[in-house]
């Protein structure tokens, strides 16, 4: 049996946004640079085009993706690994908006393999942990060639005033599904849990340390890019059910995001079957028992918990976010 292992921080440094302070603040460190506003949670996932950035270290110094890959069903379970083989299926974040992200959008699942040749698109959902302003999808229907040209012209307040303007309170939580346009405000942190890739198509860069027109595209150019983009409009109802205000406990995520990852919120106890999970504890004090042990977290801390410690329970007198794989 594997036990349950506190991981260190996990920044990959020079991302092209400002943002980090916050998060080392949630953590407890000493302040680190600027642009640093990511932190990869128990990730197998590398950043695009930096290998190895992104990748998790284990406290025995390996990477948890080669661990992984050497025991998956330790890790992950039988039933994970005979769907899914020695893939996760999740990568979790911590996000610091240094700056407000530039407007862009991510592939789904199939445009991601005909054109990345990419086991995964991205869905992503957002777990608020400091308010602010986000941006969620289109107010209105948009021709795919009129984005085309805002994207060249780098119109950035018409790209922006595009977009669905949704206040964002601690507790909230947010699915975004693959294709949406979307835009984190500056100021606002939040934990992520999202498909394993490192896949973003930019339509803006103006202001952002990145060359977008090199880079924005994912390498196949815009043209093809900007196919994976949802040109229609997210109407009230439907970003309504993107959205669940205030989560207290328990499940905490729109049930459309049950087919990528699941997320809860613990904030007394909550007791969970045997299987891979991604802890964050994010206020207060918690106990992590299962059937090789106890671990202590400490608010800011984060864990992985193999699925062969057998059933997890979690106290907190605090609150903890359990991420984890969709149902096999």
């Amino acid at each position: 049996m594997l036990r349950p292992l506190i991981l260190g921080t996990n920044r990959p440094p020079a991302r092209f946004y400002a943002g980090g302070m916050q998060i080392d603040a949630f953590r407890s460190l000493p302040s680190g640079p600027d642009h640093t506003p990511e932190d990869w949670v128990a990730s197998t996932t590398a950043v695009r085009g930096q290998f190895p950035a992104g990748l998790s270290m284990l406290p025995e110094g390996r990477l948890l993706r080669d661990a992984i890959a050497d025991d998956p069903e330790s890790w992950l379970s039988a039933a994970h690994v005979a769907r899914w083989g020695d893939d996760a299926m999740i990568l979790v974040k911590l996000l610091d908006a240094g700056q407000r992200l530039p407007v862009h959008a991510h592939p789904d699942d199939a445009f991601a393999a005909a054109e990345l040749a990419s086991a995964h698109g991205k869905a992503e959902a957002w777990f608020i942990l400091e308010p602010g302003v986000v941006h969620l999808g289109l107010r209105e229907d948009v021709d795919r060639a009129e984005l085309a040209q805002l994207v060249e012209r780098q119109d950035t307040t018409a790209l922006l005033g595009l977009l669905n303007e949704v206040a964002v309170a601690k507790n909230d939580a947010l699915v975004v599904p693959p294709g949406t346009l979307h835009a984190i405000g500056r100021s606002v942190l939040l934990a992520e849990v999202q498909q394993p890739t490192d896949l973003s198509i930019l339509l803006e860069w103006d202001g952002f340390d990145i060359d977008g027109a090199a880079e924005g595209h994912l390498g196949i150019g815009f043209d093809r890019a900007l196919e994976a983009v949802d040109t229609h409009a997210l109407e009230p109802a439907r970003l309504a059910g993107l959205v669940a205000r205030g989560a207290v406990k328990g499940p905490v995520l729109p049930a459309i995001a049950d087919a990528w990852f699941r997320l809860d919120r613990v904030t007394r106890f909550a007791a969970f079957d045997a299987g891979y999970a991604v802890i964050i504890a994010t206020d207060g004090s918690s106990m992590l028992r299962s059937s090789v042990g106890q671990l202590a977290l400490s608010k800011g801390e984060t864990a992985v918990v193999p699925a062969s410690s057998g059933p997890l329970a979690v106290e907190t007198d605090g609150s903890v976010l359990v991420a984890r794989p969709p149902a096999p």
